[in-house]
């Protein structure tokens, strides 16, 4: 994978952003979501078509496993994957899902924060939101180049 401009553009604002006084902030609080919001896109739609490169084993399984997610935790209980998955392919699904959950739960944690900085007025809150949101872009470029090696 190589740098995504629009994600190093966003890095850059976001490192930037952490001097900014409240009035910048006030002033500059939609250029900052617009660029994040970009990023993630852009994030996303390489995620999305990476995956879509994998073995049908491997989607199958990764499948599975997002679905057994999304089950209420009375359902998962005993619910196996398949009981004719091959065991690595099953254990690779887990570990690219895994990077792909860390991810998603920085992404999460950096717009509450965002969010909470914004309710309050709080600069300290708002940088924290941008050590957060670079934290959670890299999580999801390492997650990307992880899911990139199981394609070969």
């Amino acid at each position: 994978m190589n740098n995504l401009p629009e994600v190093e553009s966003a890095k850059a604002l976001m490192t930037e952003a952490m001097s900014w006084s409240v009035m910048k902030w006030l002033r500059e609080k939609k250029r900052v979501r617009r660029t994040a919001d970009n990023a993630n896109a852009i994030l996303d739609k390489l995620s999305e078509s990476t995956k879509a490169q994998w073995n049908e084993d491997l989607r199958a399984a990764y499948e599975k496993l997002a679905q057994a997610d999304e089950l209420p935790a009375t359902n998962r209980r005993g619910k196996q994957i398949s009981s004719t998955a091959d065991h690595q392919v099953v254990a690779l699904a887990k570990r690219l899902k895994d990077a792909d959950d860390t991810a998603k739960r920085a992404r999460m944690d950096a717009e509450k924060t965002f969010d909470d900085a914004e309710r309050q007025l709080s600069t300290s809150l708002a940088r924290e939101g941008c050590r957060k949101a670079i934290y959670g872009w890299d999580l999801h470029e390492k997650a990307i180049r992880k899911a990139e090696t199981a394609c070969h």
